[in-house]
């Protein structure tokens, strides 16, 4: 998680409480795009609300605040955990197998790895090694 990430997190959780931050990656250098989930859904009027919450980060960078959509980002292992079951495609930091883009079923996920059926086998990865996670649309 980016320190950027971090304190929208925190500047979130007291006037939006159930927003969840999925990912906050800087596009460009001078853009944030911040990806939130909401357990009622993600409507123009919360993204609107967001904005207007971050006040401090809009003054530093320009702000794309948006739903998840079908190929939601996976940065949290309780993203893994929700989604067994589901394809998702991950490039890692080091190569596993020789491949640093892999895609397979989420079959588990525990506090240090996610484990992903691939077309090797069944692979464990650690959080630590994935620099990059969504779901894949089926």
């Amino acid at each position: 998680m980016t320190s950027i990430q971090s304190d929208i997190e925190a500047r979130l959780a007291t006037v939006e409480p159930d927003v969840e931050v999925l990912l906050a990656e800087v596009a460009g250098g001078s853009t944030i795009r911040l990806y939130v989930d909401h357990p009622d859904g993600v409507s123009l009027e919360l993204c609107e609300r967001i904005t207007r919450h971050l006040v401090e980060i809009r003054e530093r960078y320009a702000l794309e605040v948006s739903s998840p959509g079908v190929e939601r980002p996976l940065t949290k292992p309780e993203h893994y955990a929700r989604f067994v079951g589901r394809t998702a495609r991950l490039r890692t930091r080091e190569a596993i197998d020789g491949a640093r883009n892999i895609t397979g079923e989420i079959v588990g996920a525990s506090d240090r790895d996610v484990t992903v059926a691939a077309d090797g086998g069944v692979i464990a990865i650690p959080y630590d090694n994935i620099t990059r996670s969504h779901l894949v649309e089926e």
